[in-house]
């Protein structure tokens, strides 16, 4: 995941790379007389890898256009997290600053994507990035027998 300015700068140089090695790897095959089925096959790792890379990047600048994914559950809380400091044009430090801890701790959480953080620490990020939440959970409707009989007819 695309955390920084920097580490996005990275990636687009590196996808400018890998497009570039993938083009000449596809000449040097073609000169092979592969098939294209062959080609394609030989390429798949390394367009598996672009546009991975191609999808981190994208998810980054749709984070910093604020544009972020509704949260469907709390496993994806720390990249929501994460989401609404860049959307916010926060740095790993201005978010530090913010919470009176070190970079380096901001720097770990995020790598770790918040996986173990608790409902208070969130709630500080939260505060701290000036975000409201709100959650909504949705019961399952639960068919009572009346109801499944009358379905089932």
């Amino acid at each position: 995941m695309i955390r920084t300015d920097a580490e996005y700068q990275k990636a687009q140089e590196k996808l400018d790379q890998e497009q570039e090695t993938l083009q000449r790897q596809r000449e040097q095959l073609e000169e092979m007389d592969l098939s294209e089925e062959e080609v394609e096959r030989a390429l798949e790792p390394m367009i598996s890898f672009r546009d991975g890379l191609r999808e981190e990047i994208e998810t980054y600048e749709r984070m910093r256009r604020g544009d972020l994914s509704v949260l469907r559950d709390l496993q994806s809380l720390g990249r929501w997290l994460i989401g609404a400091r860049i959307a916010k044009g926060w740095s790993l430090s201005r978010l530090a600053d913010e919470l009176g801890v070190s970079v380096q701790q901001v720097s770990r959480d995020e790598q770790n994507k918040y996986h173990s953080i608790t409902t208070r620490r969130a709630q500080r990020i939260l505060d701290a990035l000036g975000v409201q939440f709100r959650l909504e959970v949705e019961e399952p409707i639960l068919e009572d027998e009346d109801t499944r009989e009358a379905a089932a007819a």
